[in-house]
């Protein structure tokens, strides 16, 4: 619906849902009532943390819009190079990777989409390149969580190994897409030499910090300092390929006092994640102890729990960093609730496309509609499974819009195969969850979000025929790695 007869997001999302519902019924005896719960479960993690999270980070770009100090980070960005490939790799690839490594869950879609719309970049084309950027960095995203759910899942203690076995795996898309990210940008013959050069180099390090990071400290900071370090390369890099500037620019150059106040928003944001986040995890235990809500519902004869953690929630985080900064940036308490009121009513079709899409995957999950899709794509593929196996993750990431989710739905089944073929389980693990980092690419939930970050809603279908090339190729690649290099 979306592809190829361009219903709007939020009227395929609920047919969908209707879809899926009578399918269940009938296909699968699911009963009314447990799809009726199925629903509202869906519906409760769709608004915690999706939609909330959607929300704050598009409130926050809304802030500096409403303080004006968008213009200062947009000069910012332009005096650390005026390299338009420069500035989209630092937004997507750095900055859009630390903030998946830290948090997760839609805000390193969401931020890096909508910075680059205020520097000038074309809706479209700033949803597509900030989609292709969540792809690799989702494997470690939210400190770590997508592999330690699948090594829970298939028995796996060696955090190490399995992690070192999804970089391996990953290698070729770590040099990959900052390419593509970059051809994109500038697609002139003339810098192919330089994006190919900046790619390797960009690329490069994010293998061999991500590689070390798993070995020497743990699965949770490879994401985080990966980013860090290519933040740190990209800003070198442009800084060295620079063109000199005439001296009558630095009339234009703005106080340090003026360019931090304009980062108070993001860094705030920033700081409040990293200082909550399993980094920090005694601290993190406590204020979720302190502000934990869970709710439970049965469906089917099991308990399904939804627990909403306050004080550590995304967008509780985004919503605090937003109003601290932009109160630091002049704007008065109520001038930012009027300018929540109005992100919050600018994003009522966004409500109904992601807990329609949530309800449905959890209906899918619930009544075992996934596990036979899955099941059904091992058998056919026989001999050759390892080639699919990362197909099966990103069909996961897909349905789900979440790695950890594909991880926890598939996880035992990608172990299952790998013993009756002669695999090692946890490469096989690996390979769901370098799959699931492609399915990011092109899941709705991440579309959705890209679309309301750039104010695109009722386009879905126009961004899901440009990024699904690429995330068919992203799985090939991933599939080629797998087969090749395992055993």
């Amino acid at each position: 619906m979306l592809g190829f007869l361009k219903v709007p997001g939020d009227k395929s999302a609920l047919i969908a849902l209707i879809t899926t519902a009578a399918l269940s019924l009938l296909g699968f005896k699911f009963s009314l009532g447990s799809i009726g719960l199925s629903i509202v479960f869906g519906a409760l993690k769709a608004l915690f943390p999706i939609i909330l999270i959607i929300i704050m980070a598009i409130y926050s770009y809304n802030v500096l819009l409403f303080t004006k100090k968008m213009d200062v980070l947009k000069h910012q960005f332009s005096n650390i190079s005026s390299d338009k490939c420069i500035q989209v790799l630092l937004l997507t690839w750095g900055f859009g990777g630390l903030l998946e490594g830290m948090a997760g869950f839609g805000t390193a879609v969401a931020i890096p989409a909508a910075i680059l719309i205020g520097l000038g970049y074309k809706p479209l084309f700033s949803a597509l390149v900030s989609l292709l950027s969540n792809s690799v960095p989702t494997a470690f995203g939210a400190v770590g969580v997508p592999v330690k759910a699948i090594a829970v899942e298939i028995g796996h203690a060696n955090l190490q190994q399995l992690g070192s076995e999804v970089v391996f795996q990953l290698i070729p898309l770590m040099l990959l897409i900052p390419f593509i990210i970059v051809f994109l940008t500038d697609s002139s013959l003339k810098a192919l030499p330089k994006n190919i050069f900046l790619s390797i180099v960009v690329g490069g390090v994010s293998i061999v910090v991500q590689y070390y990071s798993v070995i020497y400290i743990g699965v949770e900071t490879p994401a985080v300092l990966g980013s860090i370090a290519s933040i740190i390369v990209i800003v070198i890099w442009g800084k060295l390929t620079a063109p000199k500037k005439d001296s009558g620019n630095d009339a234009e150059s703005i106080s340090t006092q003026k360019i931090i106040n304009a980062w108070a928003v993001y860094g705030l944001i920033l700081i409040l994640i990293i200082g909550t986040s399993p980094l920090f995890g005694q601290f993190r235990a406590f204020l979720q102890s302190i502000s934990a809500t869970p709710i439970n519902l049965t469906i089917n004869n099991s308990v399904k729990t939804v627990k909403i953690y306050w004080l550590t929630d995304g967008g509780f985080l985004l919503f605090l960093g937003s109003v601290i900064g932009g109160l630091l940036q002049g704007a008065s308490f109520g001038d930012l609730m009027k300018e929540l009121g109005r992100t919050i009513l600018s994003l009522k079709k966004t409500y109904i496309t992601v807990i329609s899409l949530i309800a449905l995957s959890t209906i899918m999950d619930l009544s075992g509609m996934v596990a036979v899709l899955g099941l059904a794509l091992a058998t056919a593929t026989g001999a050759f499974y390892p080639l699919f196996a990362p197909a099966i993750g990103c069909l996961g990431a897909f349905l789900t819009g979440s790695d950890t989710s594909s991880n926890i739905l598939f996880g035992k089944l990608q172990a299952s195969v790998a013993q009756q073929i002669g695999e090692k389980p946890s490469w096989l693990a690996a390979a769901n969850t370098v799959g699931a980092t492609g399915g990011k690419i092109i899941s709705p939930q991440s579309i959705i979000i890209a679309t309301s970050a750039c104010h695109q809603q009722g386009k879905e279908g126009d961004i899901m025929k440009k990024a699904l090339p690429y995330a068919i190729f992203y799985i090939i690649v991933a599939g080629l790695m797998v087969y090749f290099f395992g055993k």
